[in-house]
């Protein structure tokens, strides 16, 4: 029996028809985006696959930046998530709720509300929220995440996230636990360190 006839065998729904769910998503993600009045590319007319300088107003802009590793960490807690909370769900249909919950916020994060939130609660003053083409990329480095979580040991990937937190706090002073922390309740001694030079 091949993988395909084993996965339809137990979910129903074939391989070609799992990833054709996952495009449908991402297809839907970048019509609200746009009918929400999102760029599809940077303002400033190219779409560069990394920008790397997190105080300008191209980050956000391009297809990768600091913030991808942090979708990438998205998709390493999405995966454990589900794995609780869905246990005798297929991968792949945890995979498509993840994507779910992804989109969701990408939304939400590009809605007028959470924008300001940003600009006003922390250094991001130059935050406009982010292009179509962000967005997405966006979105697919959850889904890296969430399938490198699958075949990682556990002890890898926390590994890889606790490198990656650490990382981006000491270069950038920012990661998805400050970003969380002061979207929820800003700190003005955590906002001043944030405006410091980098530290490695």
């Amino acid at each position: 029996m091949t993988l395909e006839r084993s996965t339809t065998a137990a979910t129903g729904f074939s391989i070609r028809q799992w990833w054709l769910f996952a495009a449908g998503l991402i297809a839907l993600q970048a019509s609200i985006l746009l009918a929400m009045g999102r760029l599809p590319i940077c303002a400033c007319g190219y779409v560069k696959l990394w920008h790397g300088v997190v105080q300008s107003s191209e980050n956000s802009q391009h297809i990768t930046d600091w913030y991808t590793f942090s979708h990438i960490l998205h998709g390493f807690l999405f995966y454990g998530a589900t794995w609780l909370l869905l246990p005798r769900a297929p991968w792949q249909g945890r995979l498509i709720a993840a994507m779910l919950i992804e989109g969701s916020w990408e939304i939400v994060e590009n809605s007028n509300w959470i924008i300001e939130r940003y600009r006003t609660g922390t250094v991001s003053l130059d935050y406009f929220g982010d292009t179509i083409v962000n967005s997405i990329s966006d979105t697919l480095f959850m889904v890296v995440g969430f399938l490198l979580a699958r075949k990682l040991p556990v002890g890898v990937t926390v590994a890889l996230a606790v490198l990656s937190e650490v990382v981006m706090a000491l270069h950038i002073r920012d990661n998805l636990t400050l970003n969380i922390l002061m979207l929820i309740h800003p700190f003005e001694a955590i906002r001043h360190w944030q405006g410091g030079p980098p530290i490695i």
